[in-house]
């Protein structure tokens, strides 16, 4: 899960890099298509036996539109926005949108798991520099599609856990990322010129978005949601802003500062409170 985390952290400024060479519709196309296909080696190595009931397609339909509409909000948002900034902001809310929609749920609320959320918060809140800059610059034009995002990924983390139960986890994942791969097909429109100017900064960088971020890291944490649960993985997240930051500071150029230590420092502490119970 940490090394998930970490490819998540980087996959925010190596989305902003990819924005420049395709359009959303093309980008979420190529991540979904070259994600599944990275995935096949691992389930021949396996030996995992692919199956396909019709029942599976109520649980991998509406997630795989729920990965589309996430995946062009964070593409679009990379782009037009703040990516260190946006990037802090969407992984510091989701694990608390994430634990709200799980208590509303299931009715229960464990107390280890608030006050990680809490911590994880103020952690958050401190990267941010809220103090100085406040959460209004994260709502402007530029910038809104960073808390859709949250609110996505919130919703797709308790879609992803629950529909594990019935779907295979391994077969789970890939179906879903076959299946957006092939919604988000008919509004793709990928030239031969495009493809003819591509250069090594668009390979290392989408490499880092398709494989290293989804068929790695969002695997594992689509995986880890059905052995931990939503809210115990979800709030790994909270290593996401740090993360991003440090990496848009080296990619990007973006500033960094002493609050955003001390925020990450608050933010990794939370990880431990949540899943400091035995087995976790």
């Amino acid at each position: 899960m940490t090394l998930s985390m970490v490819s998540w952290g980087v996959a925010w400024a190596n989305a902003k890099i990819v924005s420049n060479y395709f359009d959303f519709h093309d980008l979420v196309f190529l991540r979904f298509l070259f994600g599944a296909l990275s995935l096949l080696p691992f389930i021949l190595y396996t030996k995992n036996n692919i199956s396909f009931k019709l029942e599976y397609v109520k649980y991998i339909v509406p997630a795989s539109v729920m990965f589309l509409l996430y995946n062009m909000s964070f593409f679009m948002g990379t782009h037009y926005g703040d990516a260190g900034k946006g990037a802090v902001f969407a992984t510091t809310t989701n694990p608390i949108i994430t634990f709200i929609l799980m208590a509303i749920i299931t009715r229960k609320i464990s107390k280890s798991d608030l006050v990680g959320i809490v911590a994880g918060f103020i952690g958050g809140i401190l990267i941010m520099d809220v103090f100085r800059s406040g959460f209004a610059n994260m709502f402007t034009q530029e910038n809104i599609y960073f808390p859709i995002c949250s609110v996505l990924w919130g919703i797709v983390t308790i879609m992803v856990s629950y529909a594990q139960r019935k779907v295979p986890a391994i077969q789970f994942i890939f179906y879903c990322y076959l299946f957006t791969a092939i919604i988000s097909a008919p509004f793709t429109d990928i030239s031969y010129y495009e493809v003819s100017h591509l250069d090594t900064s668009f390979y290392l960088n989408f490499f880092m978005v398709a494989i290293a971020s989804m068929a790695f890291g969002t695997s594992v944490y689509m995986y880890a949601t059905n052995i931990i649960g939503p809210v115990k993985s979800s709030v790994f997240i909270f290593s996401v802003p740090f993360i991003a930051l440090i990496s848009a500071y080296l990619i990007l150029g973006e500033d960094i500062k002493l609050s955003t230590i001390l925020g990450g420092i608050v933010c990794i502490s939370s990880i431990f409170i949540v899943n400091k119970n035995k087995g976790n």
